[in-house]
């Protein structure tokens, strides 16, 4: 927890992104680390836990991170707890809560209550285009004979 604390002040005094750092740790040892990029790359995407997430994946040759703990300086937003879940990582454990996340500017409440709602409720436009042509990749993958499992 230490290091993720450390990156995310690194990464914010040097203006890369907001104070958020996070490291992937198996059998003790750091495979992956990251910290808050998104206004520097250009990427709103680019948050600590995603990085560390690539890296790790990148160090272990897999786009899993089964025996791995994951130590974030806040609590991960929705879209890091998903791709901490996608990861199926073992453990996570955090720091800050998102109350104080938010309190700093980085409310993140809206996105839990969108997730709640229906599509069509959502504040983003959304419906539903081509859904039987869409399908059939689906249906394919269900009978494809060489996919790797996920």
């Amino acid at each position: 927890m230490k290091e993720a604390i450390r990156l995310a002040r690194q990464g914010m005094l040097a203006n890369k992104g907001g104070p958020f750092g996070a490291v992937v740790v198996k059998d003790g040892q750091i495979i992956g680390r990251g910290y808050n990029q998104v206004t520097s790359s250009k990427d709103p995407t680019a948050h600590a836990e995603i990085i560390a997430i690539r890296e790790a994946c990148r160090y272990l040759d897999s786009f899993q991170l089964k025996g791995c703990t994951i130590f974030a300086n806040c609590e991960p937003c929705p879209m890091c707890l998903g791709a901490i879940y996608w990861a199926r990582a073992e453990r996570l454990v955090y720091g800050a809560g998102r109350e104080i996340a938010a309190d700093a500017g980085f409310d993140d409440a809206f996105i839990y209550e969108e997730l709640t709602r229906e599509p069509e409720k959502r504040r983003i436009p959304t419906e539903r285009m081509m859904e039987k042509e869409a399908e059939k990749n689906f249906q394919e993958w269900k009978e494809k004979q060489d996919k790797i499992q996920y």
